[in-house]
């Protein structure tokens, strides 16, 4: 009988942490949870097999302990939402650094590190040019910016501490705040676009990330190697809006957006945000991104080399988020 494996997850009180965890319990891994003292673990699955631990990121001796026997971790954790560079750095730069420095001082015999990073330190891209892993940096974003460093501290480690790097589309499904507000349009019958033609994203299903971060450390092939892990095509907003729509029966009026109502509904938003505690996701970086024609990217190397597939059609996945969203009220 083969000795029980243990994961260190970040982030495990976020949404895609959180999902992570389940589908580690679910695999029989022992869960060490890094989290923060005031970190909400609402969506935490606790049972014996779930350890949550405290640290400081800065506190290198206090890492390294809950490093140091440890099989994998998964650096799921980071900043996407604040109000200044020196935040974003911190959040995404600083303790990734600081966690890869403890594994080399105290646990030499990781399998596997694996960094979710995500398709914004890439940038946009070309409608018919998807990007590829082998493609430049092209962050337009100061967040994109921090997740591009953190990429690059982790290839620091090639040859010391063996690595996966997963790059996500953008991502949807139970437990995610962030594209309810464009479900809460379609419910009331808006369909908002921004710009006067269409815009295209790669967008993914939480479970299918999670089985192609999963994936990832079941391979060989994979060590220090980044993958883009999203939808196997793109998708035009008109048509995610149109496909929510018909979920919810509803009739809806399409409203085009201007690029240039965009930037001061989020200029507006991101002053706002300077005279409350938490920082805003709509601020002018945001909105750079939001006018971008086209998001997409290619995950022909997760298929070639993970045998990673997209098993939640667009339609399920947007009917099963929905249908959670009702059960929580959210809706």
């Amino acid at each position: 009988m083969s000795l029980q494996k243990t994961a260190l997850v970040t982030g495990a009180s976020g949404f895609i942490g959180s999902h992570l965890v389940d589908k580690l319990i679910e695999l029989k891994f022992k869960v060490r949870v890094l989290a923060r003292k005031e970190s909400n673990l609402r969506w935490l699955n606790k049972n014996d097999n779930v350890e949550i631990v405290s640290v400081d990121y800065s506190d290198l001796d206090g890492l390294k302990n809950i490093v140091k026997d440890v099989n994998f971790i998964f650096h799921i954790g980071g900043v996407i939402k604040a109000k200044s560079k020196e935040t974003y750095f911190k959040g995404n730069v600083e303790t990734t650094k600081n966690l890869l420095q403890a594994v080399k001082q105290s646990n030499p015999k990781l399998e596997r590190f694996v960094l979710l990073s995500s398709q914004a330190c890439a940038g946009p891209s070309e409608l018919d040019k998807p990007k590829t892993e082998e493609m430049n940096f092209n962050p337009v974003t100061t967040y994109g910016k921090s997740k591009m460093f953190a990429e690059l501290e982790v290839r620091k480690y090639k040859g010391l501490i063996p690595f996966t790097i997963i790059r996500p589309s953008a991502v949807y499904g139970p437990r995610d705040p962030e594209i309810l507000i464009f479900f809460k349009s379609i419910y009331s019958g808006i369909q908002p676009l921004i710009g006067f033609s269409d815009k295209y994203v790669s967008l993914i299903y939480i479970e299918d990330l999670i089985e192609g971060i999963i994936l990832s450390i079941q391979s060989e092939k994979s060590i220090d190697q980044t993958y883009f892990i999203s939808s196997e095509r793109g998708y035009s907003w008109r048509e995610i809006g149109d496909i929510t729509a018909s979920i919810v029966n509803k009739k809806t009026i399409r409203i085009r957006i201007p690029h240039f109502l965009v930037y001061v509904v989020a200029a507006i938003s991101q002053f706002a945000s300077y005279f409350r505690e938490d920082a805003t996701i709509l601020n002018l970086e945001k909105a750079r991104e939001m006018v971008q024609k086209s998001w997409i990217c290619s995950v022909e190397k997760a298929k070639s080399q993970l045998g990673y597939t997209q098993k939640v059609s667009l339609e399920e996945g947007i009917r099963l988020t929905l249908d959670w969203y009702k059960k929580q009220n959210w809706l």
